[in-house]
Order: structure tokens, then C-alpha cells, then sequence
């Protein structure tokens, strides 16, 4: 049995930490999974051929909004030359949608919703018994070594195999008479009990590291899909001042931490930045996404103490319009945020990059004009200028027609217009877009 987690990143220099973190959920299976990254930069047939070559029985595909349209094309054409290849589908581009895409795709056999560890490695062990059921003296053994589902002898996950497709919870799947049926979704897991998925360090060699320690997102912006999780946990914190030592061990040269708002809660925030700061070799970068208005006077003196280039903070603005943050479910206070980013811009020891987004309800093309020069004012090493991306499973795709939103209907369905924002002025800030990197956030 040969299972493929197949990867299709952006550029090369970035990794997926969802088929790692696969692997590492199944790693019993050893080296019958296997991985494989590509970028969407990449030849079709180069893609093609190499799946091709490594003749799995099982394909999985990791799938976001930049790689879906060359996934949906590989798909239709593996099935042709791999026909008994099972072929899988998960990640956020295929979680909220899967029904309306196995109907699109009749060579996708099923799709994983959600949270994938424990989901993946149920499959596994599905396809892994032939009929979908584990022997009786298999789950004897297990049941002896007390390795049930939950956290297993090494701190990982563990689960006895479903019966059938229909057990296993967090799937969509195509029945064998060509039905679609859906499982309840997966209840959250507890983090700490997801693998480290970084064993073989020199895999990553010139590329970023992404790390999660913690899921899920204590707020509700209607633009995206992390809003939809509200289950916020937290890796154990010492499990966590383990696994970045092994980075500053190691040598990584930067570590981006994917979790959604990562000072939502001060004391998480404060271990792990203590952590790095006495534990500091001076070469490896952490960049953190938060809330500059949820620092409090604590976080901001740590972080002014810090060696320059030791952290990087991303924060996300998205716009200085109190109407359309109000509109889009956005908790910020915008007074706070200015303060915080001029303390730590006093300092000079950390780069800061600062996100605007054109494109949401309430918001003309003179309103975002104030919300630009209200954060180009905050002098930032760096201004991302957005556009909203109207992503399937969102309240902003829900309420779509109430704004007038106009996008693209392929990826990454980005808006053409809205009742607030005409096209001709969405590619006047296009422009704009350009400038602000051509000159500001190159230093020029």
C-alpha cells in the first residue's frame, strides 16, 4: 500500500505543514506514506508525470484557493492513467463545499473536512485493511498497549479503523452506487496531541517553517474562514518551548507561526516570547500575526527588549472605517492599534507589516483612500494593500448579493466591484497596489 500527500504550494521556498502534519498523525504506517511538494509554478506534466511514477494507491491533495484550478485539472487526468488510484481532497478550498464538488469531479472519491489528523489516519487504516475493518487480534493488541483512540504510547494520535467509509467521522464520499453520502463533522481535537511534524529538519533546508501553537480564532470577521472554527485551543505550553528549541537548535532561519490571532491570550503570548527571547542563538526569525490593540503594557516592554530581527509582527488593519469594520464583525480598536505600533516603531528593533483590504461592504474608493494614508501614517516597514477574497464557506459569500459583491468565480474569487467600489476604481488601486511595493515596501 503506497499513500501520496501530494502539495502544491506557491513558491518554492514555502512548505505545507498540513501533509506533515498528516504524516506525522499516521507515522505507524511509516513509509507507506510518502509526500510530495510541487509549486503551481511548475510544468502541468512535470506534476503529472511524477505522480505517475510514484504509482500510489491513495492520493490526497492539500487544497487552498492558489492551487485548486491545477488540482481540479490533475485530478481529471490521473484517473485516466491511474484508474484504480483512490484519489482524496481536503484543506480549506474543498472543506465547505465537498457535496458540490464530488458532483463536479467523478474521479474524486472522497473529501476531508475540517481537521485532517485524526480524519487521515482513519482513512488509512480503512483502505490499509482491505475491507475497512481491523482484525480482532489488531484490535486486541491495541486495546492491550491502551493505544485507543485518543493519545497514544508516544503522545500522538491513535484511532482503531472505522468499520466502513460511513464511520468515519468528517468525510465526504462517493458510495458504490455512485451516491454522494457525508459523515458528521469531526469534533475538535486537543492539539497537544497532534505530532511534531518537523522530525527530518533537513527536508526544510532554504525554506520557511510554519508552526502552530494554537487553532481556532476567537473572532468572527465575515471574510474568513477561520471565523468558522470558534473551538480556540492551545498547544501545551511546554510541548511548545520544546519544539522551538528544536528550531533555535537547529539553526531555522525563520519560523512563521500560522496561528490566527497568537496574542489572543496574554499569558500563551508571553511564554512563548520569553521563550525565544533567553533561548535566542541570533539567527532564527518568528513572525507572529496579532492584534496590536491586545497588547497590553507587559507584552509591549518584552517585545522593545528584543534583539532586532528576533520577531516580525503582522497585523492585520483592514480598514479605518468604523462602518465597515462594524459591518464585517471585526473587534479592533483602532486608537489602540496606532498607539501600539508607534511604541514598538520607537524602538527600531522590529519589522512590522501592517494589511489593508479594498473591496469590503461600506467602503468607497475616498473612505479606503482615508484607511491608506491612516496606516501608511503608522509608517510600517511594510503595507500589504489586499483585495477581499469572497471565499466559499464565509458570511461574506453569504451576504454577497446584499453588498453587490462582484468577483471572480474562479480562484481566488477575488471582488471586481461592489454598491461601494466600481471596477474602474478597483483597478485604479490596483495600480496603487503596485506603487506601494515598487517603492515603499521595497525601501526605494
Amino acid at each position: 500500500m503506497k499513500i501520496l500527500l501530494a502539495a502544491i504550494n506557491a513558491k518554492y521556498i514555502h512548505s505545507n505543514l498540513a501533509v506533515y502534519s498528516l504524516k506525522a498523525a499516521a507515522r505507524r504506517f511509516g513509509n507507506q506514506i510518502e509526500i510530495a511538494e510541487y509549486t503551481i509554478n511548475q510544468q502541468f506534466e512535470d506534476i503529472f508525470s511524477d505522480i505517475y511514477r510514484r504509482q500510489p494507491d491513495v492520493v490526497a491533495f492539500s487544497c487552498y484557493i492558489w492551487n485548486i484550478s491545477l488540482i481540479g485539472a490533475l485530478v481529471c487526468e490521473l484517473h485516466k492513467i491511474l484508474p484504480d488510484t483512490k484519489i482524496w481532497l481536503g484543506g480549506p478550498e474543498v472543506s465547505y463545499s465537498a457535496r458540490e464538488l464530488l458532483e463536479e469531479y467523478a474521479a474524486v472519491a472522497g473529501i476531508m473536512c475540517g481537521e485532517g489528523e485524526e480524519t487521515f489516519l482513519e482513512l488509512i487504516e480503512y483502505y490499509h485493511s482491505g475491507t475497512g475493518k481491523t482484525s480482532d487480534a489488531e484490535a486486541e493488541g491495541l486495546r492491550g498497549s491502551g493505544e485507543e483512540k485518543g493519545q497514544g504510547r508516544d503522545g500522538g494520535i491513535t484511532a482503531l479503523s472505522g468499520r466502513s467509509l460511513e464511520h468515519i467521522r468528517g468525510i465526504a464520499y462517493r458510495k458504490v452506487d455512485g451516491t454522494i453520502g457525508q459523515t458528521p463533522p469531526r469534533p475538535a481535537l486537543d492539539l497537544s496531541t497532534v505530532p511534531f511534524a518537523y522530525g527530518h529538519i533537513e527536508d526544510f533546508k532554504n525554506r520557511i517553517i510554519y508552526y502552530e501553537s494554537s487553532r481556532g480564532c476567537p473572532f468572527s470577521c465575515s471574510y474568513c474562514l477561520s471565523s468558522i472554527d470558534r473551538c480556540l485551543r492551545f498547544r501545551d505550553p511546554e510541548l511548545v518551548k520544546r519544539e522551538l528549541q528544536f528550531f533555535i537548535d537547529h539553526e531555522v532561519p525563520q519560523v512563521k507561526f500560522v496561528d490566527r490571532t497568537f496574542n489572543c491570550r496574554h499569558d500563551h503570548a508571553m511564554t512563548v516570547w520569553r521563550y525565544i527571547k533567553e533561548h535566542d542563538k541570533g539567527i532564527t526569525n518568528f513572525h507572529f500575526e496579532i492584534g496590536a490593540d491586545l497588547l497590553n503594557e507587559e507584552e509591549i516592554r518584552l517585545i522593545r527588549s528584543m534583539r532586532p530581527g528576533l520577531i516580525q509582527l503582522e497585523i492585520g488593519v483592514q480598514s479605518a472605517n468604523e462602518e465597515t469594520v462594524h459591518e464585517i464583525r471585526r473587534s479592533m480598536d483602532l486608537g489602540r492599534v496606532r498607539e501600539r505600533v508607534g511604541q514598538i516603531r520607537e524602538s527600531g528593533n522590529v519589522h512590522q507589516h501592517l494589511d489593508l483590504i479594498a473591496g469590503l461592504p461600506y467602503e468607497g474608493y475616498e473612505s479606503f483612500a482615508r484607511s491608506f494614508d491612516t496606516v501608511y501614517s503608522m509608517r510600517p516597514e511594510q503595507l500589504q494593500l489586499g483585495f477581499l477574497k469572497v471565499l466559499k464557506g464565509s458570511l461574506m459569500h453569504e451576504k454577497a448579493e446584499a453588498y453587490g459583491l462582484i468577483y471572480q468565480a474562479r480562484p481566488p474569487y477575488e471582488v471586481l466591484a461592489t454598491k461601494w467600489l466600481s471596477f474602474g476604481e478597483m483597478i485604479r488601486l490596483k495600480r496603487v497596489e503596485e506603487m506601494v511595493e515598487v517603492y515603499y515596501n521595497s525601501g526605494q
